[in-house]
């Protein structure tokens, strides 16, 4: 019984330190694309070549070794699947939200309601007005940083309490005293 307790714990650590990783791989993946796109003048299409390119060499380079050390490669990808309950909700949802900006946008251009109108009026033109300032690709690379830095600093314990505060959500970790 103690064993599993015990195991209980070091999942939560590693699940933890899983969680900290997310917006960390997130926040590299989005300096690389920035780089490629931003720094080198590059098409995102560019990117994607470049990316699948490095695949299918280290692919490659790791299927020459498997053979030359006579390892059996563990997993066969063209066996992988999703299921159709996934797939289904995926579908779902990728239809839910186009439906619902698409809802957004049509009663905001009716004008049935002034104040969600006045919101997306002023959304739009704070995204021109910036889209003139900044490219569009800077815009989006700061969005990726702050969302990262929010990520990690909801799973933090320390910049979670701070955060839950400068929020006013109530935070039921932070409500136990420490003895």
């Amino acid at each position: 019984m103690e064993t599993n307790g015990a195991g209980g714990g070091g999942g939560s650590s590693s699940s933890k330190r899983s969680e900290i990783g997310k917006p960390i791989i997130g926040m590299v993946c989005g300096t690389l694309v920035y780089y490629h796109c931003a720094h080198r003048n590059s098409s995102l299409l560019s990117l994607l070549s470049d990316v699948f390119i490095v695949l299918l060499c280290s692919l490659a380079i790791l299927g020459l070794l498997f053979r030359q050390l006579n390892i059996s490669i563990p997993v066969d990808p063209l066996e992988w699947q999703i299921s159709q309950d996934t797939a289904n909700s995926i579908v779902a949802w990728f239809a839910n939200t186009i439906g619902a900006a698409e809802s957004v946008l049509r009663v905001a251009a009716t004008g049935h309601d002034k104040r969600l109108f006045f919101k997306v009026v002023i959304c739009l033109y704070i995204l021109s007005a910036l889209g003139r300032l900044v490219s569009g690709v800077t815009v989006a690379y700061a969005a990726l940083c702050m969302f990262c830095l929010y990520i990690l600093a909801d799973t933090s314990e320390k910049c979670s309490s701070c955060l839950s505060w400068l929020l006013g959500r109530s935070n039921s970790t932070s409500a136990e005293p420490d003895s």
